[in-house]
């Protein structure tokens, strides 16, 4: 059974996958300051958690009708080859540019065009990252109506993103129920929760305000 989001963020929070300092903001690799660090590289030291969420986007990958399952790297490759392994199905991945020496390729595995793909991501942030993969998926040939991820941050420039890419986005868990769980959690107090809040609002005049890019 697909796991929903208030399970998911339980997964998250108990394997130390999703950290959360909203007095102590984290950098980004961007710069940015940020309430909320998520790896869910995590997730796949703990066997049970990481066969629910393998079965989970399993089962929303099934209902898409791929033909070939890809990974954005490097995060989203594990995922996509138990999802594919899962699926009986074969296995690609995609680098956020094409190696400068070699073949030059971008999309590593067996060659997308003519493929129904769903892309697998394991976090969304603005979108930005899984869209170049996908772009690099369409110019091999590859159909690719929707990218799949464990997790979402729900900013409002990724739902523009994909949307003006005409994608279709699908993530087993949510910004708002891990926000809630943390809350139940105890981890979370009021002054954490609206602090998560009024970061997802303006992610760049929050970061800005606490001295982040």
């Amino acid at each position: 059974m697909t796991l929903n989001p208030r399970e998911l963020a339980a997964c998250l929070l108990q394997s130390g996958a999703v950290r959360l300092r909203p007095l102590d903001p984290f950098t980004w690799a961007s710069g940015l300051k940020a309430p909320i660090y998520c790896d869910n590289r995590q997730l796949l030291g703990f066997p049970a958690h990481r066969d629910r969420v393998v079965e989970s986007l399993a089962e929303r990958a099934r209902a898409l009708r791929p033909t070939l399952v890809a990974g954005a790297a490097t995060a989203g490759i594990a995922w996509a080859a138990l999802v594919a392994d899962r699926l009986g199905l074969p296995m690609a991945y995609v680098r956020p540019e094409p190696k400068k020496h070699g073949m030059g390729r971008q999309v590593e595995g067996p060659g997308a065009g003519g493929h129904r793909v769903i892309l697998i991501e394991d976090l969304i942030s603005t979108g930005g990252s899984s869209l170049r993969c996908v772009e690099a998926l369409r110019a091999e040939g590859a159909e690719v109506p929707a990218v799949l991820g464990l997790f979402s941050y729900e900013l409002p420039q990724a739902a523009e993103a994909f949307e003006a890419a005409g994608l279709v986005l699908e993530v087993l868990g949510s910004f708002g129920a891990l926000a809630e769980e943390g809350r139940v959690r105890g981890i979370l107090d009021g002054v954490g929760t609206e602090a998560l809040a009024a970061w997802r609002s303006d992610t760049a005049a929050w970061s800005r305000a606490r001295g982040g890019a």
